[in-house]
């Protein structure tokens, strides 16, 4: 009767939610696929899609995830630990209820009116002059002088606040006039606490010392700690700022895995929470299987496409080689530097020093040739121009009536390089864009090929349905 209930349950849910696609054998449901493009084209989106022209953006990410798994990216070490911590993170809070919550804020009060005792919370003002441990003799009198006369101040009607924000090293209190927070016991230093607590509300101490200087304390009020529901909100603060729930969920699957038996580690009670939660939120179901998926997309992407188009410098040139009229100029550029020296003969010690050089190495150079140690005998501006980058080429190179702001410490100026007419030499003239192309094309090519290796089927039928159902 049980089986039968349960298939039962399973039909209805199959009914519920039926196959879209299928991807290299793979289903893909109807609420997968609704949830990608909802999430994908929401209010807000510039590119929005409709339902049918998002297939194959989707049908492309999968196949990725596809080749992904193929390649075993999901058995790496570094995967299983990312995406470990990210499902982890989702299911945490599931072992932590509100009484479990209301349990901590409990005991964090009651603990805390056991350490203030009958003793209750005191709320002092002070004047504090600093006064260091090593201090010498000579500092240590005009230190008790200066707080001597403070005090005969005070005693002769100044006002203490006043008095506070004028002479009072303690910068977060002084500002308020001396002021400090409710304290109890054993918050601060004994000798400050000793004070405070055999003074009546209203009642102002004589200087005393401490270890970390001299002090005046006028007492501004006593108090025994509120009641727990007077404080409960205060204390529901504490415990999300200082991520308390986590330290209960810690604890509780603690429990549970050693309530196993060591049948279970804390690895083992997380992810059987989040099968277990999966199952009855399809909304968290997607957003995990997502977040897989996804870092399965990033590890392969870059594996095939971008970090490998990035390095492949041959497959760059060539691909430049093959599409340089993409990449011409429609005004000429000068390739090379504006500098500035402080002496002429190094106007030809530059150009000298890189005129054999590839223009990749020119910084490196003129860095270790001129700019070696604390002395920095030249300043140079190095790049592709076009008219307008840079006044001094604008002057020297494409005779611009512009003026030159003198640099100073450097005031004789040179510019050296060459003129590009047409377009770019090589393709690390325009690395950027030539990159950017050949991993699109990269793109392609993979995606093509993923099409021909993996087969898709897509149900017309169940995606004519999509954000259109019952």
């Amino acid at each position: 009767m049980i089986a039968a209930l349960l298939l039962g349950a399973g039909a209805a849910t199959a009914q519920d939610d039926p196959t879209v696609m299928t991807i290299n054998g793979q289903p893909v449901s109807r609420s997968e696929f609704e949830y990608s493009y909802n999430k994908n084209n929401a209010e807000g989106v510039i590119d929005k899609k409709t339902v049918e022209e998002y297939v194959d953006l989707f049908i492309n990410y999968k196949l990725k995830v596809a080749a992904a798994i193929d390649a075993k990216l999901d058995t790496l070490t570094s995967f299983k630990k990312e995406f470990a911590q990210y499902r982890d993170q989702q299911v945490r809070p599931s072992f932590v209820t509100d009484a479990d919550v209301e349990a901590e804020a409990h005991r964090i009060y009651d603990n805390t009116k056991l350490a203030i005792g009958p003793r209750g919370l005191v709320r002092p003002a002070h004047i504090f002059l600093y006064l260091g441990q090593k201090a010498t003799p000579e500092e240590q009198q005009k230190a008790k002088e200066r707080i001597d006369s403070v005090y005969n101040a005070l005693k002769g009607g100044a006002d203490f606040a006043e008095m506070a924000k004028r002479v009072s090293q303690d910068p977060g209190s002084a500002a308020n006039g001396g002021l400090l927070p409710w304290i109890g016991p054993n918050q601060t230093l004994k000798e400050f606490e000793d004070q405070a607590y055999a003074l009546k509300d209203g009642e102002m101490s004589e200087p005393f010392l401490s270890p970390a200087g001299y002090h005046i304390i006028l007492m501004k009020g006593h108090k025994q700690l509120e009641p727990y529901d007077t404080l409960r909100a205060s204390l529901m603060r504490f415990i999300e700022q200082r991520n308390l729930r986590e330290r209960i969920a810690r604890a509780r699957i603690d429990t549970i895995a050693a309530r196993s038996g060591g049948k279970l580690t804390r690895e083992d009670v997380l992810a059987q929470r989040a099968d277990s939660l999966m199952a009855l939120d399809p909304d968290l179901k997607n957003l995990i299987r997502e977040y897989h998926d996804g870092l399965l997309l990033y590890e392969i992407s870059n594996r095939t496409v971008w970090d490998k188009a990035a390095k492949d410098s041959a497959g760059l040139e060539a691909f430049f080689k093959k599409n340089k009229k993409k990449y011409a100029w429609s005004e000429p550029r000068y390739k090379g530097m504006a500098y500035h020296v402080k002496v002429d003969s190094d106007v030809k010690a530059v150009r000298d020093c890189v005129k054999d050089l590839p223009f990749g190495e020119w910084a490196e150079a003129l860095r270790t040739t001129f700019n070696s140690d604390s002395v920095l005998r030249i300043r140079v501006e190095k790049g592709i121009f076009k008219k307008g980058d840079n006044a001094l080429i604008d002057r020297e190179v494409f005779k611009k009536d512009t003026v030159v702001a003198p640099m100073k410490d450097y005031p004789i100026d040179a510019v050296y390089g060459k003129l590009l007419k047409k377009g770019p030499e090589d393709y690390t003239d325009v690395i950027g864009l030539v990159t950017a192309d050949y991993q699109d094309f990269l793109e392609k090519e993979w995606v093509a090929g993923l099409r021909r290796k993996y087969a898709v089927e897509v149900n017309k039928d169940v995606l004519a349905t999509v954000n259109n159902h019952k």
